[in-house]
């Protein structure tokens, strides 16, 4: 017999955000693995630190960040392929990711490679864009009204068109692109309905009308946009 893995949303970084199966989950786990930047501590790991039992075995997937897509790739297919030995050793595997694991996370790599064979279970997780917007009391979507996830790496006329098409839309993955952002929301006339939200309920949170973001902008940071006057009252 098999293992089974488990793919565990982990929610933006307040471990109070965990839900209530993923700690289950976690806390009687014989097996964790966990995405990290070569060289560095795991957030992953560090949001669910105060769940891992003593003893555990713990796979270290270590992804770097790079615009090329190959070294990332290979990460992947050697996490992959150690997760799966302790699936055909019998053991159940818990992955864990922040936010969300199919949402821009980091599992759905491995989900990719391993679920043909095995069986995987996806636990959800609070995105960052919820985490987000609660905690800059901002609502995003109303009714009717559509609202968009966009990429800041986009071309710029990609960028335009989006914003231009949603009622309200979060603007993700900002690092060196934000000057390209806040110009484009500056001539849209949007810039004074935007929110940039950095690392969302961790101790370093920052709230900042979008003239007083940093450029570069860090990872863990987005920008709320909406449009109009409060459409939900």
């Amino acid at each position: 017999m098999t293992g089974t893995l488990y793919g565990v949303g982990l929610g933006p970084g307040d471990p109070d955000l965990i839900t209530l199966k993923a700690a289950r989950l976690i806390a009687a786990a014989k097996v964790v693995a966990y995405p990290a930047l070569p060289g560095t501590d795991s957030l992953a790991r560090a949001i669910a630190a105060g769940l891992i039992p003593e003893g555990v075995a713990e796979l270290v997937i270590e992804v770097p960040m790079t615009q090329a897509r190959a070294p990332a790739q290979a990460a992947y297919d050697t996490g992959a392929a150690r997760i799966a030995e302790a699936l055909d050793a019998g053991h159940d595997v818990v992955m864990l990711c922040e936010g969300d694991p199919l949402f821009y996370g980091s599992f759905m790599y491995i989900h990719a490679r391993l679920s043909p064979r095995y069986d995987v279970e996806v636990i959800p997780g609070v995105t960052s864009i919820s985490a987000a917007s609660a905690r800059a009391g901002l609502p995003l979507a109303a009714r009717n009204e559509v609202t968009a996830v966009i990429p800041a790496p986009l071309d710029d006329a990609t960028l335009r068109k989006r914003m231009e098409a949603a009622d309200s839309f979060t603007i993700l993955k900002l690092g060196r692109h934000i000057g390209r952002v806040r110009a484009l929301l500056d001539d849209l006339g949007l810039a004074d309905r935007a929110r940039y939200v950095e690392r969302a309920t961790l101790a370093a949170e920052r709230i900042l009308p979008l003239a007083e973001a940093p450029d570069p902008a860090p990872y863990f940071s987005l920008i709320l946009v909406t449009k109009g006057a409060d459409p939900w009252l």
